[in-house]
């Protein structure tokens, strides 16, 4: 039996329709990861395990080859740990030479060349970066919403539907834990007034700059001696929430840009499981 892992740092997805909570080995110690692997992945497995497939949220350079001796003591197999960006552009783009995006909570990019990670624009997390993902929506959001940059039927609209003031907004962004995920939920207010124009401008300049800060560098790189990505094109494929949410809004900043867009799909799973031939 192989078995394949999608893990964020709240929940563990595992091929076969098997879950866990999150495994991290950047934020969690050898004993939290073996009472996960223990109590909740091994009552549930069927059969044997012959090769386990881990990509996940924390599983840096440093961190995976810990997460890889645990897998391998606690499940007896060969053990393989690579980033949640490697299983996404696995994932996407198989066996072929591209660029992935993962755009949910956060977002991260790279340029693949069919096996592993060639090129990777740093993301820099929601403070620094992370255009176009949820935390980056919802932070431009409450931006414009009270410096008063939307219409007062906008802002009025979010006043409504939040209740959130400014003083709450700094409360939870400066002084409470996961200001990420608070901005990304807060972001849905986007998701749901898609139709209104000046929210849809929003959202498609929150695309737009990803598209610049993020993909350009890989095309400009690969063509070292013209910066106009006319010259060399490359689809770019998408994995996460917010990709699958706003595809057409993507796909209209793609062609305004001049940049091909491949497959976006909501999870990898899928993805992952043909790239291991499952």
């Amino acid at each position: 039996m192989i078995l394949i892992a999608d893990s964020g740092s709240t929940k563990t997805e595992w091929s076969g329709g098997l879950f866990t909570q999150g495994i991290n080995p950047f934020h969690q110690d050898d004993a939290t990861i073996r009472r996960i692997i223990n109590e909740e992945l091994k009552p549930q497995l069927s059969a044997t395990v012959d090769a386990v497939y881990f990509y996940g949220s924390g599983c840096t350079v440093e961190a995976s080859p810990r997460l890889q001796t645990i897998l391998e003591d606690e499940l007896h197999c060969r053990a393989e740990v690579g980033s949640d960006m490697l299983g996404a552009a696995r994932a996407l783009l198989g066996h072929d030479a591209g660029i992935a995006c993962i755009l949910g909570t956060g977002a991260n990019s790279c340029y693949y060349d069919g096996n592993t990670i060639l090129m990777n624009t740093p993301p820099l997390g929601y403070i620094l970066g992370d255009e176009g993902s949820a935390a980056y929506i919802g932070r431009r959001l409450v931006g414009d919403v009270f410096k008063h940059q939307l219409s007062p039927a906008v802002c009025q609209m979010f006043a409504d539907e939040t209740h959130l003031t400014s003083a709450d907004v700094v409360n939870r962004v400066y002084r409470q834990p996961m200001a990420n995920r608070f901005l990304g939920e807060v972001s849905q207010f986007c998701q749901h007034h898609l139709d209104n124009a000046e929210i849809y401008s929003l959202v498609a300049d929150c695309f737009r700059q990803f598209f610049i800060r993020n993909i350009h560098p890989y095309l400009c790189r690969l063509n070292a001696n013209t910066a106009k990505i006319d010259d060399i094109q490359i689809p770019c494929s998408f994995v996460g929430s917010v990709a699958w949410a706003y595809e057409h809004v993507i796909r209209d900043v793609a062609h305004e840009l001049g940049y091909s867009v491949g497959t976006i799909v909501r999870r990898p799973m899928d993805g992952m499981q043909k790239y291991h031939g499952l």
